[in-house]
């Protein structure tokens, strides 16, 4: 099997972050622009559902958390080491 793509540290990853609102009116807070090879994006998801105590998904490579999460979400990547835009 191939080597594993190595780990990019978040310091030199931006990640966009925006809040879109869904079918019914749900609010949807989508943390795009970081690369699953370099990153654990399924371990990074669970980090951010627990932060923000809701409940998310990962799509193509977005996160997505349920509801108006912004400023959670921005602290939490923050706390970690990524850049936010």
């Amino acid at each position: 099997p191939p080597p594993p793509a190595p780990r990019i540290p978040p310091e030199k990853q931006t990640a966009r972050i925006a809040v879109e609102k869904r079918k019914k009116g749900k609010l949807v807070t989508v943390v795009r622009g970081l690369p699953a090879e370099g990153n654990d994006l399924p371990e990074l998801l669970t980090k951010l559902k627990n932060h923000c105590g809701a409940g998310g998904t990962l799509k193509d490579e977005e996160l997505e958390i349920q509801g108006d999460q912004l400023e959670r979400v921005r602290g939490c990547l923050t706390q970690i080491g990524f850049r936010v835009k």
